[in-house]
């Protein structure tokens, strides 16, 4: 096992590796920018290292600096948590040239589901459910226009390195595809310095259920249940729940085991997540695969009673995995969800002014306590949020016997859940949490278009 991890990331994920680390006897280094000299991730791991002025492109997307911090502290491995170089193949290859494990999959596996016109391909020799469209990239309007008449409108055009929406565009009729291939294009070239896209199908009336997955160097992988995070904004998940309303065991099954085969099928070390869209017929189609852990990761441990950030760091080190993993690869049939779990992310933004940015000082915090509830934050009173990064500030966790308790004990968790000085989501999650469509499980990736915000308070 190792003896150090040098996470090269902040805020909330930094944090909760720091604390994996601790309860596993493993020193924590951590990393920061300027901007966060006095973050909670800093504070409590072990060593801290400053790694440049506050903006990412400096700091915690500057891979020399990482590497600098790694070796003058005599780590042995990075975790990228996610976000910022999770899925940049050249960090993970650096950290091995470097003598330095990089706690995810290889280089080679994040270049192949990196890529999201590749990973298809994979995913359709693998046997695996993969929406119609495009074979491949499109290099011209032309090709765009006769894959669409093959798949059928309406279709959608996606970045091919893409990723929270950029580079996406709806198409429903042919007169629509010259203007948005070349808006798709530009905006992903100006997003990820890739202006590939390609083409699918626009299933409609979706639900986006993901299946977490975990592989050990031993080459057995095993479905952990899935995860619904339908509720979105402009591509954004807001909440996640497992297990999904519209999951029943038979589709878990069969899902999972789509899941393991496109895992398998590219050799997958690690915690990853295949994504799915379900439509309304109960067919399901691969989406994309993350070669990391996923924000709303704690929804799954907290069904299934497990650790996935300690099983990583596992998996990476070559050791055994956690008792329940491990019986998990053994019978797959015995590993059922226990009760229901939500997520809602705890956004710096004023959800009544189209969720626009808050950064600002906290003057007030009461985090939310009781039986089933999990805060995943880096914030305290007194903390000065920066506008540097990403607007998540907490995650709030609830566990309950049943969906409906589950929802019940976030209400009172988010009543709770006091932050003053800034805006935050928490009175949307308020709204949700009361809203009808929400309470019935029957709602699909569109539920934020006819939600009415006029019920934030």
């Amino acid at each position: 096992m190792f003896k150090k991890i040098l996470i090269a990331n902040r805020g909330e994920i930094a944090l909760r590796i720091v604390r994996a680390c601790r309860e596993m006897g493993i020193r924590s280094v951590a990393v920061y920018s300027t901007a966060d000299r006095d973050a909670l991730h800093v504070r409590f791991a072990d060593e801290a290292v400053c790694i440049g002025p506050p903006p990412g492109r400096d700091s915690y997307l500057n891979i020399p600096r990482l590497i600098a911090a790694a070796e003058i502290t005599n780590a042995e491995a990075v975790h990228p948590g996610y976000g910022f170089l999770a899925e940049n193949a050249s960090f993970a290859e650096i950290c091995t040239s470097s003598n330095l494990t990089f706690i995810g999959p290889t280089p080679a596996m994040i270049t192949s589901m990196g890529d999201k016109a590749s990973a298809k391909d994979t995913m359709r020799a693998a046997g695996v459910p993969v929406v119609p469209g495009s074979d491949g990239l499109l290099d011209s309007v032309e090709a765009a226009h006769a894959a669409a008449e093959i798949a059928g409108y309406p279709v959608i055009l996606k970045a091919t390195a893409g990723g929270g929406g950029k580079g996406m565009r709806v198409v429903t009729a042919p007169d629509e595809m010259a203007k948005a291939f070349q808006a798709a294009g530009t905006e992903a070239q100006a997003s990820f310095s890739n202006g590939g896209v390609y083409l699918e199908k626009f299933v409609e009336e979706p639900r986006h259920v993901e299946i977490q997955v975990m592989g050990d160097r031993n080459g057995r992988v095993v479905a952990l249940g899935e995860r619904d995070c339908s509720v979105q904004r402009r591509h954004q998940k807001l909440i996640e729940e497992s297990p999904s309303p519209a999951v029943d065991p038979d589709l878990r099954r069969r899902m999972g085991e789509a899941a393991v085969k496109g895992a398998e099928a590219v050799n997958y070390v690690g915690a990853g997540t295949i994504e799915f869209l379900l439509d309304k017929h109960g067919k399901f189609y691969f989406m994309e695969m993350n070669t990391r852990i996923q924000v709303e990761h704690p929804v799954t441990e907290a069904v299934l009673g497990i650790d996935l950030i300690k099983d990583q760091i596992r998996a990476a080190a070559g050791v055994e995995l956690s008792d329940p993993v491990r019986q998990a690869l053994a019978d797959p049939a015995g590993l059922k969800p226990r009760g229901h779990a939500i997520e809602v992310r705890i956004n710096a933004e004023d959800p009544k002014k189209d969720f626009r940015p808050s950064p600002g000082l906290i003057t007030t915090l009461n985090l939310p306590g009781g039986p089933g509830v999990r805060v995943d934050t880096h914030v305290y009173a007194g903390y000065r949020i920066p506008p540097n990064y990403d607007s998540l500030i907490a995650k709030l966790i609830v566990h309950g016997a049943t969906r409906d308790e589950a929802i019940d004990r976030m209400e009172r968790a988010l009543d709770e859940f006091i932050i003053e000085g800034i805006e935050t989501t928490i009175s949307f999650h308020r709204a949700v949490m009361k809203d009808p469509i929400f309470r019935s499980g029957r709602f699909t990736t569109k539920f934020l278009e006819s939600f009415d915000f006029s019920k934030i308070r």
